[in-house]
């Protein structure tokens, strides 16, 4: 039996098995990403496959025997990466072109063994959070999200499912994060922070990784308040501090850049900023695009845009459409994917870009053509056609 064959037949034969991503795929024209997890179908445990290619997505079940074969199989053959999580575990595999299996596990504490003591194996299952309900989290205490007891208070359960729905992005893009060098993760207008300590809390207490993570806003106040608390709770490695996005100027090289709610140009700086590091992963919600609504004409949408509203939410899914594309041509695969209602605004789009290092040269023209038909001049694409006539200056 094989290291991969002896792994999984440890795992897949018992209770303890929660959920497998699979990634780096060496055929995404094929197969981009696949997610396993155990379900209950006609009373018998089985393991469902949910396979991502292009916009769709394929299932299939299989006896947990069966699985195991199913997973070598994509393992030696078409994904480099496997992140599985067990009710008492991490455990990342990694292979390369000669074969070579290298397996990490990684033992969970306490805090987060309790997300999975209720795995629902339902095949329609009821939705499981990644932070559990009943599960005491210090920040969610201390923000208010929950009592002493680790129970979600009423009045903030939309908040509960909010950082729930973001910690999901979280775990997804793990496998895309270093795992031999400390995680650099900046925050551009965190606010009052609750993603921001969710991240760190998933990161550093949750999965045992090395982080460094800053949090930025431009409420004096609000960065004081959030510093005291990451300084009661002994968040060793959570800075917050002072200042605007376009101004900046950290230089370490960053991993993770997350922009949630910044308004307007705020997300195009943000964006900006991001791609200057190389960050391995951006996730941008934005907000507020007012920036398009005041540039975007054309004679053949005139009858369209006559209407206020349709031509304000016109532009403002133009600009998170261009910003997707001209991350594109930065080298990132990007998808615009749905969030959740914030509090104040009813903006539910997220920016989800990965670095993969290939460059959508068909974008850039793409995009050039749509700029001049409908009269468009937006941020992002002028800042980096400043930094890129400067660069051939000097």
């Amino acid at each position: 039996m094989t290291q991969l064959e002896t792994l999984f037949h440890e795992i897949l034969q018992e209770d303890q098995f929660v959920e497998l991503l699979l990634s780096h795929s060496q055929k995404p024209m094929q197969i981009s990403k696949a997610k396993l997890r155990p379900i209950l179908l006609k009373g018998q445990r089985q393991i469902q496959a949910e396979c991502f290619c292009h916009n769709q997505v394929f299932h299939e079940n299989m006896t947990p025997q069966a699985a195991i074969s199913y997973i070598c199989n994509l393992l030696q053959g078409t994904f480099k990466q496997g992140e599985c999580q067990t009710k008492q575990e991490r455990i990342t595999i990694l292979t390369n072109q000669k074969g070579t299996v290298t397996i990490k596990r990684k033992k969970l504490s306490q805090t987060a063994k309790g997300a999975f003591v209720a795995t629902d194996l339902n095949h329609n299952r009821t939705k499981q959070y990644v932070i559990a309900d009943g599960t005491k989290v210090a920040y969610l205490i201390e923000l208010g999200v929950m009592d002493a007891q680790g129970h979600v208070k009423k009045s903030a359960y939309d908040k509960f499912r909010q950082i729930n729905r973001f910690l999901e992005f979280i775990r997804d893009i793990l496998p895309f994060l270093p795992k031999d060098r400390t995680i650099k993760v900046v925050d551009f207008g965190c606010g009052k922070s609750y993603l921001t300590f969710a991240i760190y809390d998933y990161l550093k207490l949750q999965n045992g990784l090395d982080v460094q993570i800053t949090g930025l806003d431009l409420k004096e106040q609000v960065i004081k308040d959030c510093q005291s608390l990451a300084n009661r709770l002994h968040y060793k490695e959570l800075t917050f501090l002072c200042g605007d996005i376009s101004d900046y100027q950290g230089n370490d090289p960053v991993d993770l850049v997350v922009s949630l709610h910044a308004c307007d140009l705020a997300t195009d700086y943000a964006i900006a900023k991001a791609v200057s590091w190389n960050a391995k992963v951006i996730l941008s919600v934005p907000c507020c695009q007012h920036e398009l609504n005041q540039q975007i004409a054309s004679p053949l949408l005139a009858p369209l845009f006559s209407y206020g509203i349709i031509k304000e939410r016109t532009a403002a899914l133009f600009t998170d459409a261009i910003r997707g594309q001209l991350l594109e041509t930065k080298g990132y695969r990007t998808q615009i994917l749905e969030f959740i209602d914030l509090e104040h605004t009813p903006k539910n789009l997220l920016i989800r870009a990965i670095y993969t290092g290939r460059k959508n040269t068909r974008a850039k023209e793409e995009i050039e053509q749509l700029c001049e038909a409908l009269q468009l001049q937006p941020t992002l694409k002028k800042l980096w056609e400043s930094e890129s006539t400067k660069e051939t200056m000097e």
